[in-house]
């Protein structure tokens, strides 16, 4: 046995310093907490899901692109390029394993080791844990107090970055930036920015008329939120011409199955499923926002975020836990306080149930501060 951890210790040392710790934190360890009360029906709201299945379509493109699912997939994705155009346009799309696949490879084009990449923060982790597997030197550049982005402090960080990533509506305080800024960050760059719309179809902005304007903006994208394919990781991006040639050089071979692909296909052919879901998150969201018995943050996505101060994010998600809801603490988001949550825009009863619990919570608190005992 002491030869057998020795032997591991010689390999260990092997592994890369980025990725000796860290990594994505991912939500979901709540939902052992409520299991083990016995709570079979869990209300799931810590990964900004769509509650529904995928629409008809989706699911019967996927399921009969299965039988063929012994062959390798079209590697130019040309029947889904072809769909994403009918959708959207004529623009120039990229594809990859959900958007995460598509900055994997964006970064693997543009960096060498040593590049400064800009993030501006807080926002999703993976910007940059995908630039330092690149041996990135990664540079957060803080929102201001109302999470909105200061585009002169931007514009002066992201200089002499390759690339810079910008988040909007942002994750995971839901906040949007306006054309307007992206306008004048775009010309005071000289990298690239990719503008991260995960979240956009939950909103009223449109950033696409940027793209005939610029060559060093891409728009990433992805059908796990607002097209309920999360499970299918499909990710597309708009991207200048230019990128194309050295995009298909970089991309890893027949990165997106052809069962994905042709769900993805579907569910753009569905845009009415698509458009019944925003509308729910549209209508809850407001009513989270009123309701919420702890001061939520103004939202364009299918989420919330609430500040539960006394509480910490992470006491908060396992007190709901223990009343069968799952929802994520933001600890793990560089640049928020400890005192923040996610809420997702879930099913019509996990939004009640949210309410009823997080009203009960906040209630309790009031009457033991008037009791006397310390808050959590």
């Amino acid at each position: 046995m002491e030869a057998r951890e020795q032997g591991n210790e010689r390999y260990t040392r092997l592994v890369r310093g980025c990725f000796r710790s860290g990594g994505y934190i991912f939500a979901g360890k709540a939902g052992d907490i409520a299991r083990e009360r016995g709570i079979s029906r869990i209300a799931r709201l810590a990964s900004n899901e769509n509650p529904s299945p995928p629409s008809p379509g989706a699911i019967a493109l996927g399921c009969a692109a299965l039988k063929e699912a012994n062959r390798y997939p079209d590697e130019s994705m040309e029947l889904l390029l072809q769909r994403l155009r009918q959708t959207y346009g004529s623009y120039q799309f990229v594809t990859g394993v959900g958007m995460d696949g598509v900055i994997e490879t964006l970064i693997r084009i543009l960096v060498n080791p040593g590049d400064k990449v800009a993030v501006a923060t807080p926002t999703f982790s993976f910007y940059g844990i995908a630039a330092r597997a690149q041996s990135a030197k990664v540079f957060s550049v803080q929102r201001k107090e109302d999470y909105s982005v200061d585009p002169a402090v931007f514009i002066d960080a992201a200089q002499d970055a390759k690339i810079s990533f910008l988040c909007s509506p942002n994750n995971p305080t839901g906040t949007v930036t306006p054309p307007g800024v992206i306008d004048e960050i775009l010309a005071g760059i000289d990298g690239i920015l990719f503008l991260d719309n995960a979240y956009v179809e939950f909103s009223d902005i449109d950033y696409l008329p940027l793209m005939n304007t610029y060559e060093n903006l891409v728009i990433g994208r992805t059908m796990s939120k607002a097209y309920a394919l999360a499970g299918a990781r499909i990710g597309y991006a708009f991207v200048p011409a230019w990128v194309l040639p050295y995009y298909r050089r970089a991309s890893t071979p027949f990165t997106l199955n052809s069962v994905s692909a042709q769900a993805a296909i579907g569910a753009l052919g569905d845009s009415e499923a698509m458009k019944r879901y925003v509308t729910h998150v549209r209508r809850w969201r407001e009513r989270l926002l009123c309701e919420c018995a702890f001061t939520a943050a103004p939202s364009d996505a299918n989420f919330i975020m609430v500040d539960v101060s006394p509480w910490t994010g992470d006491a908060m998600v396992r007190e709901l836990a223990l009343r069968g809801i799952i929802v994520r603490s933001c600890a793990s988001f560089p640049g928020l306080p400890d005192h923040f949550i996610r809420v997702s825009i879930g099913d019509e009863w996990e939004n009640d149930l949210f309410l009823k619990e997080i009203r009960a919570i906040r209630e309790a608190d009031t009457d033991r501060s008037s009791k006397g005992p310390d808050l959590p």
